[in-house]
């Protein structure tokens, strides 16, 4: 409504233009409201604090803020994400309430575990691709790969295995570990992947998926280990750690699957505020300080936006439907 008196009141102002020649009383002007944005705008992570996706956000939130765009970061954990993606899908499409999706959404709606679906959001940008390790705690019963299969052939469905969420990509790429080793697995799902690393850490759980910046500090403080990458080339801030592939593991028996995060708002954002969302956010991706955040944590970019991006993960779903429903029997 708001967007719809805006664009009646600025046709009138023009409308006076062309018929008298002459400007708009300023009153009249000002009621057609600021430029967007015109407040702060609020960003959803579907996650609890301390995992990627938050510290993603807040990154976005610093170097916005130095350019004048107020980004207000909340925090909704649950249901693997759906919980907070279903409170942007839900939110008035003004452009002011935004979130950041991951590849996870793909794999719950490819197992209909989620009432949340991609015709629901409005695409605006691509801001992460990231690899996904198996870990081990340092000094542990496996210190590599090939350890780490053989215990779990050893251990057949008592070895656990950590990740942030049930039945996302790292819950995908778990049950591929276990696949290649011909046993089951415990999997031990968290709410984020800072309490996943932590009781890594301290031994609690023998492995964990997760990425590279949700894992690099404790590696580097020797606290566990990264054992192999889920990708098809090695991943540049860890470039001593093999493949599955290398170590011949095939874990993409049903295509290639990327880990993404993407911002998105509600469906049926209008043109002009999308369009000007994508341009704030294009320009906080493409800062100095970004692309040294990413270098640092392990992950790449492109510039994907709009309607490559929502082709892209459109694209996307068709492999998750693939994959998902057969390495999770629906119960």
């Amino acid at each position: 409504m708001h967007q719809f008196r805006k664009t009646v009141l600025m046709t009138l102002c023009m409308a006076l233009v062309v018929a008298f020649g002459v400007a708009a009383p300023m009153n009249f002007v000002q009621a057609a409201g600021p430029a967007f944005p015109g407040k702060e705008i609020h960003m959803i992570v579907p996650w609890s604090p301390g995992g990627a996706v938050d510290m993603t956000a807040r990154m976005i939130q610093k170097i916005a803020a130095a350019d004048g765009i107020k980004i207000i970061v909340e925090n909704v954990p649950g249901a693997t994400g759906s919980i907070g993606l279903a409170k942007v899908a839900s939110a008035p499409a003004d452009g002011y309430t935004v979130g950041l999706a991951t590849t996870s959404l793909l794999a719950l709606i490819a197992q209909d575990m989620t009432k949340v679906r991609n015709e629901q959001f409005s695409y605006l940008n691509q801001v992460s691709i990231e690899q996904l390790l198996m870990l081990v705690p340092k000094g542990g019963p496996a210190q590599s790969l090939e350890e780490f299969i053989a215990y779990m052939k050893k251990n057949p469905g008592k070895v656990s295995i950590g990740t942030p969420g049930n039945n996302n990509l790292n819950h995908i790429f778990a049950a591929m570990a276990a696949k290649t080793a011909g046993v089951d697995f415990v999997n031990v799902p968290y709410p984020g992947a800072s309490k996943a690393i932590n009781d890594l850490s301290g031994k609690q759980i023998d492995g964990a998926v997760l990425k590279t910046s949700e894992s690099r500090g404790q590696i580097e403080a020797g606290m566990v280990m990264a054992v192999g990458v889920f990708s098809e080339t090695r991943n540049p801030a860890l470039p001593n750690v093999p493949t599955f592939k290398e170590k011949g593991h095939d874990v993409f028996p049903y295509g290639l699957l990327e880990q993404i995060c993407y911002l998105v708002g509600p469906a049926d954002l209008p043109a002009d505020v999308s369009a000007k969302l994508v341009s704030i956010f294009k320009k906080a991706l493409a800062h100095p300080d970004y692309a040294k955040f990413a270098k640092d944590n392990g992950f790449t970019n492109s510039d994907v936006n709009s309607e490559a991006l929502r082709k892209k993960i459109y694209s996307m779903q068709k492999g998750f439907n693939e994959a998902a429903p057969r390495l999770f029997k629906k119960k």
